[in-house]
């Protein structure tokens, strides 16, 4: 096995950036002129690029994006999922521009036909038939999280640890002395003490989730169905049937989160896995670009909320904490119809699992070759490399596997030879027109960075 020479990366390291200073002056000088943004970028998480400051778009179509400084990058990050069916697909763009142009009528507070169609798509897609709109993943896991808690009529959200669900925060715990949840390194200024709301299991570990069942406060099981924004943690075998087992014998509902997972094929992880939710939450992806998201419920869980509702139990019409005036507005909508129903199609996702075969091959390849103990994981058509082998069976072991270093000079590699990987780690997303060529070129990139590295 290769042992990484810490002094050789700090060398390479240092090398990568000052290419990286010397191709993209036109974006450090943009970012330096941007005195009236929060750290001085549209959205404080830019600034995890690697570099010191984010490249600048100046277009982007399908997998590629264009900077400012005239640099053409293959695009494996595609908005970390968001833009899971690439850059301005020409079935979305035409569906925008209709709505916006031709109809009028962006967000009206009035329901389109393209609400039934979209609600009947996902019924589809992820097995549970009924659907209301939000404008992101986090709205939508909020949302389902206060009506778990309302059909329930109890009051704690079971999440993993190192789990993602947006900036819901309830989720925003990992394990504490004696099981008992406390805030995630970094998290905010958490409202409340997070062990008020939330209970915390360990990914791959039913017996820590039988343990926090068994206090009879869970209103629901909220989780991937693979842990990715930590890097990607794909269940054991039997696991997920085992959280949804005991999650029926505990009397809490299983809330699926598939914002990430959708990658998993046409159906997310909840069809091609055969998973059985009480709600599916996802974001996102199916606008094509265009903000949206979703939860579904079973005719079950939306039969109770509507019962309590019409008894005077909460609100979910006004203030109760539901909803927002823009969701499911119609410019949204009719960007998921396009998307759904001509971009992300079976035949698109068979493809795109594909290449992600390949991507996933090609690293693997190298990884024999130069004996780096490094791992990757792949979930559909989305993988994602790691610098540990074997690859984390645990969110808790996927963290201490970070190496911000390592991170840096991969970014910087790859960007410089114009690959571009996700900000956060190191993931790459296929979409519909990702090439076998762009596969190959990302396996080239790699390649070369990690040799040079191994010396």
């Amino acid at each position: 096995m290769t042992v990484i020479d810490r002094a050789r990366l700090q060398s390479l390291l240092a090398e990568e950036q000052r290419t990286y200073e010397e191709r993209h002056p036109r974006s450090r000088a943009q970012h330096e002129a941007a005195q009236h943004l929060l750290g001085q970028v549209p959205m404080t998480w830019m600034t995890m690029w690697s570099g010191g400051y984010p490249l600048h778009l100046e277009r982007a179509r399908g997998n590629r994006i264009t900077t400012i400084d005239g640099e053409e990058l293959i695009d494996f990050a595609l908005g970390d999922t968001g833009a899971m069916a690439g850059h301005s697909p020409a079935p979305t763009v035409a569906a925008i521009r209709r709505r916006a142009d031709e109809l009028g009528g962006m967000t009206t507070m009035l329901p389109t036909e393209d609400a039934e169609w979209v609600g009947a798509e996902l019924a589809q897609r992820f097995t549970v038939p009924r659907w209301s709109f939000s404008l992101s993943a986090t709205d939508a896991n909020r949302w389902a999280v206060r009506l778990a808690r309302l059909v329930t009529g109890r009051s704690k959200i079971l999440v993993f640890a190192y789990s993602y669900h947006g900036s819901v925060d309830e989720t925003f715990a990992v394990r504490g002395p004696g099981g008992v949840a406390v805030s995630r390194p970094g998290n905010v200024a958490p409202p409340v003490d997070l062990a008020l709301t939330t209970r915390v299991a360990t990914w791959n570990d039913l017996a820590s989730v039988e343990a926090e069942l068994a206090h009879g406060d869970v209103a629901a099981i909220l989780t991937e169905p693979a842990l990715t924004n930590i890097g990607i943690v794909l269940p054991e075998p039997g696991f997920l049937q085992g959280v949804s087992d005991l999650a029926r014998r505990h009397g809490s509902l299983l809330m699926i989160d598939e914002t990430h997972t959708f990658s998993a094929g046409w159906g997310g992880a909840t069809t091609a896995w055969g998973l059985d939710p009480d709600v599916v939450v996802i974001g996102k992806s199916i606008g094509g670009g265009i903000p949206i998201g979703a939860y579904g419920l079973t005719d079950a869980v939306a039969e109770e909320v509507t019962r309590r509702s019409r008894a005077g139990e909460a609100d979910i019409e006004d203030v109760g904490g539901v909803g927002g005036t823009l969701a499911g507005n119609a410019l949204s909508l009719a960007a998921a119809r396009a998307t759904l129903g001509e971009v992300l199609t079976r035949a698109a996702f068979h493809r795109m699992d594909t290449l992600a075969r390949s991507f996933t091959k090609g690293v693997e390849e190298v990884l024999s070759a130069t004996g780096v103990p490094w791992s990757i994981s792949r979930l559909g058509a989305r993988a994602e490399y790691r610098f540990a082998s074997p690859a984390p069976r645990t969110g808790e072991e996927s963290a201490a596997a970070a190496d911000p270093e390592l991170d840096a000079y991969m970014h910087l590699a790859t960007a410089n030879r114009g690959v571009l990987m996700t900000p956060f780690h190191n993931m790459a997303l296929m979409c519909p027109t990702t090439s076998q060529g762009d596969v190959d070129r990302h396996t080239e990139v790699f390649a070369e960075a990690v040799t040079r590295l191994v010396g």
